[in-house]
């Protein structure tokens, strides 16, 4: 807003200096400036004065005081255009110029449009307002410079001594509106307001308004308030505040971080969340600290840090830590934790750097972070198992076939507590180079056919656990190593139908960490050392495959469907590799009896394994299955092509045979298929494996036996799953299909919202953690009448076990549903749920109830049973300018006592 008043200046100094006498009244005409009178801008002087004209549209006018050493000095650069529908006059007895019904002045950047503006020289004033007439007050003033722009009923400005009066002001600032009754302007560095009004509704009628009777504005630096109110809908409330202080700075500035009241745990007592101070640290980066208290001694501390450089990087940082007590101390149910959470996101911009990407995201902390946080109620996070992190570097080397990448990982498993980590891995890959291809790259016969690859690998491994991570243990039991990898195939066409490819595969393996066992009387068992130092060993295979596919089609002469089509790819494989481990076996003694030997090799705790055990001669089979339908269109005459559908997307079939083998040498026949019915809507997934033997029982358990069953396969497992997803735009026409489909969460292509997202209370707007790129704009929409939208997920899984010896039973049996159900436009009910069909109980469910408020969110969280029974409430303004006007009410799960 002191930005408009400060262009409304500008402009009428630059207008006055313009607008010249004499002229033409004509409207929708560009003013050349004439001639200016020396009574008009300055005093009279017994100095002569000399003006100096030069014929051109941008005008440079200088005067020139004779015997003075003061000489003033006006220059214009640049054409006013005026704009009137009606009429333009210039009134040269009283000194004004009067423009009439969609009056537009325009200098440079300024745009000034009003019903009438009228310029007196002789008052040195400029006057701008609407026009009444028989549908109320129209063409207010609207004035605009570059993206500022406010509206008033009338303005009055006096060029001379800098001050203006403006009535009915409306002004927007980022998000902010802000409506005045009378705003005076005394000076540069000083504007007075009377009975002002806040909002961030861009509504007519706002929603809601902070109304206060006075404000003092400093431009460009701050706002003061008097005694203000809360009002909604034009209906004041009882939240009064008697003084505020706005910060008016385009740029990010410091400030504290008001906390909030909470009375949620009854095991922590009261206390309070997120109070803290806010850092601007510059135009890049920033830093929030934030922390809670309770009464019971428990408190926690977060780091909150966003960066961005435009075409270069950007990410965030959160550090949480937190100390919480239960109940107290002396009692039973006493306890004490300490947890912690890092999370860090970075983003490389693709323009920074080609050849080259950093990306970050790392989620690592305490196992029960997010189930025992004091404000974290992140519920999909409390039923997720594990956490993963990643640091990758990735370079390509222009003009040669390498690329490199280099990478740390991190998995934690929050029920085990048990942590994985590669610190780091480093990977260098060759593509696939033909050395023998012919000229211009050309590839006809086998051997310019021939490619190579090599690709290397090598890891720093870490296993640890949450009680030794961050200490030295962790890397007591580090393992490294460096695999090498190259590998060569060509094809040959054979018997005109047939491909023939053969391949040969290298592998390298060096690590420097290695174990030796030796047998130890005074415990009787067998020790375990592990050493460090350099040892290798190499492997080799190599192999000969043979593939062709054959087609059938089955036509039909009657009805709509013409014909099915059937795609089998059968593939023959042979595959031969040494035993490498017999050389590297050695023996330990592991009881009191000498000849009670254990056989190991020194590679077995190693990052990659040991070397392959015994020789593999064998021959794969594969058989792979497609079935296609081609349907005519429903109306013959119709010029629509024939429709093609996929009956069965894929059958497979896989199976070895291992000649070297004395027994066994049938592996079981694994199978998968998969298809998609219903217009897509159904989704069907089976696999399972089958088994050629016998088993028999030893000691309580199944062995197979090499002995074919009678039935030749028996079913060992299998697995099904099924999802179906409908919805109210399936039951309608086809246009109103297609016109749902560009309504936000009506696409078809965006998946069911089965919950709503997580609420996160140390979130700035403690909402849905949704895009909110169009919060602030209205939606207008009929009603829906008896139509309300709706959708609905369903997920079907089961699985089947059979040992051989035991009848085959099942293990999973479980049906989940998910969808929403918009009972308005603007409310929103999602769920989901589940049923185990086994185990005659409900699954984790959660319901979440929004409703659109247009500039003001309402949203409620309700896990409504089990462990993680909770609740959390809000509703607040989303807009970010005012996110601090808010209520939220959290329930935290109930801590299980007995």
């Amino acid at each position: 807003m002191q930005s408009n008043q400060s262009y409304i200046l500008l402009f009428c100094c630059f207008f006055f200096i313009k607008l010249g006498f004499g002229q033409d009244i004509k409207s929708n005409k560009k003013i050349i400036i004439p001639k200016i009178k020396k009574d008009t801008l300055y005093p009279k002087k017994t100095d002569s004065l000399k003006f100096i004209k030069k014929d051109s549209v941008l005008l440079k006018t200088k005067d020139t005081i004779v015997n003075d050493s003061i000489k003033p000095k006006e220059v214009i650069d640049d054409i006013i255009t005026h704009v009137a529908k009606d009429y333009t006059i210039q009134d040269a007895k009283n000194k004004t110029v009067t423009l009439y019904n969609e009056a537009n002045i325009v200098y440079t950047d300024i745009d000034l449009k009003a019903g009438i503006i009228i310029i007196d020289y002789k008052k040195n004033t400029l006057f701008a307002k609407g026009i009444k007439d028989s549908t109320g007050y129209t063409q207010r003033p609207v004035f605009k410079q570059g993206g500022q722009e406010s509206e008033q009923d009338s303005i009055q400005y006096n060029f001379k001594s800098k001050r203006a009066l403006i009535y009915g002001l409306k002004t927007k600032q980022g998000e902010m509106f802000t409506y005045g009754d009378k705003t005076k302007r005394v000076n540069d560095s000083t504007i007075y307001i009377r009975k002002i009004k806040f909002t961030t509704s861009d509504k007519e009628i706002p929603d809601y308004y902070i109304r206060t009777d006075k404000a003092k504005l400093v431009p460009g630096k701050k706002i003061i308030v008097g005694l203000s109110n809360l009002v909604l809908a034009d209906v004041p409330t009882p939240l009064f505040l008697p003084f505020a202080y706005f910060p008016m700075s385009e740029t990010s500035i410091s400030g504290f971080l008001i906390p909030a009241f909470d009375t949620g745990s009854t095991s922590r007592g009261i206390g309070f969340q997120n109070g803290g101070y806010y850092f601007a640290i510059n135009d890049y980066v920033d830093l929030a600290v934030q922390g809670d208290a309770y009464s019971n001694g428990s408190w926690g501390v977060r780091f909150n840090s966003n960066y961005n450089k435009r075409y270069r990087f950007s990410g965030t940082f959160n550090l949480n830590f937190e100390n919480i007590i239960n109940d107290i101390r002396g009692f039973d149910d006493f306890s004490k934790s300490v947890n912690y959470n890092i999370r860090w996101s970075h983003n490389q911009d693709s323009k920074a750097s080609p050849n080259s990407r950093f990306t970050a995201s790392v989620n690592l902390g305490s196992s029960q972070f997010f189930r025992q946080s004091l404000n974290q109620f992140n519920v999909a996070q409390t039923q997720n198992n594990t956490f993963n992190s990643s640091i990758n570097y990735s370079k390509t080397f222009v003009g040669t076939p390498f690329n490199m990448a280099v990478t740390a990982t991190h998995q934690q498993n929050s029920n085990t507590e048990s942590i994985t980590m590669t610190l780091p891995s480093l990977t260098l890959n060759m593509n696939r180079v033909f050395p023998f291809a012919g000229k211009n790259g050309v590839k006809k016969n086998p051997i310019q056919k021939l490619g190579f690859n090599y690709n290397m690998q090598g890891q720093y491994l870490i296993n640890t656990t949450d009680e030794e991570f961050f200490t030295s243990k962790m890397f007591e039991t580090a393992r490294s190593g460096v695999q090498h990898r190259t590998s060569t195939n060509t094809n040959i066409k054979a018997f005109k139908y047939f491909t023939l490819s053969p391949s040969a595969n290298y592998e390298e393996t060096w690590q420097f960490d290695y174990i030796q066992k030796e047998y130890d009387p005074t415990v009787n068992e067998v020790v375990t050392d592990t050493l460090r130092g350099f040892k290798t060993y190499r492997e080799y295979n190599v192999g000969l495959s043979l593939s062709t596919n054959i087609y059938g089609t089955f036509n039909f002469k009657k009805g709509r469907l013409k014909a099915i089509r059937h795609t089998i790819r059968p593939s023959i494989s042979y595959s031969y590799r040494p035993d490498f481990k017999d050389k590297y076996i050695r023996q330990v003694q592991q009881s009191s009896d000498p000849l009670d030997l254990q056989e190991y090799t020194i590679f077995d705790q190693g990052i990659y394994g040991s070397p392959s055990g015994g020789i593999s001669n064998s021959i794969g089979i594969t058989l792979n299955n497609v079935l296609e339908a081609k349907v005519a269109p429903k109306d013959p005459d119709s010029d629509e092509e024939d429709e093609k559908i996929m009956l069965l997307n894929n059958l497979n079939f896989s199976t070895s045979y291992n000649i070297a083998a004395d027994s066994l040498r049938w592996s079981n026949v694994s199978f998968n298929a998969g298809t998609r019915l219903f217009k897509d809507k159904l989704a069907l997934n089976f696999n399972g494996s089958l088994d050629p033997y016998q088993v028999v029982e030893v000691n309580g358990s199944a062995v197979r036996i090499n002995k074919f069953n009678a039935g030749i396969l028996r079913l060992t497992s299998a697995n099904m799953t099924a999802n179906y997803s409908i919805s109210s735009r399936d039951f309608e026409k086809n246009d109103k299909k297609d016109d749902d489909k560009n309504k936000s969460g009506n696409g078809a292509n965006n998946p069911p919202d089965t919950m709503g997202a997580n609420i996160n209370p140390t979130g700035r707007l403690g909402m849905q953690n949704k895009t909110t790129s169009n919060q602030n704009k209205t939606t207008k929409t009929d009603l829906y009448r008896a139509k309300v939208p709706w959708s609905l997920n369903l997920v079907y899984s089961a699985n089947y076990t059979n040992n051989g010896l035991e009848p085959g039973k099942i293990g999973v049996h479980t049906v989940g549903f998910s969808g929403n159900i918009e009972l308005s436009p603007k409310w929103k009910i999602g769920y989901s749920s589940g049923y185990d069909i086994k185990g005659g109980a409900f699954s984790f469910s959660r319901f979440n109830f929004t409703r659109d408020l247009d500039s003001w969110q309402f949203n409620f969280n309700w896990v409504p049973f089990g462990t993680n029974s909770s609740y959390t409430f809000f509703i607040g303004v989303k807009s970010s300018t005012l996110a601090d006007l808010k209520w939220d009410k959290n329930k935290p799960p109930d801590r299980v006592l007995f």
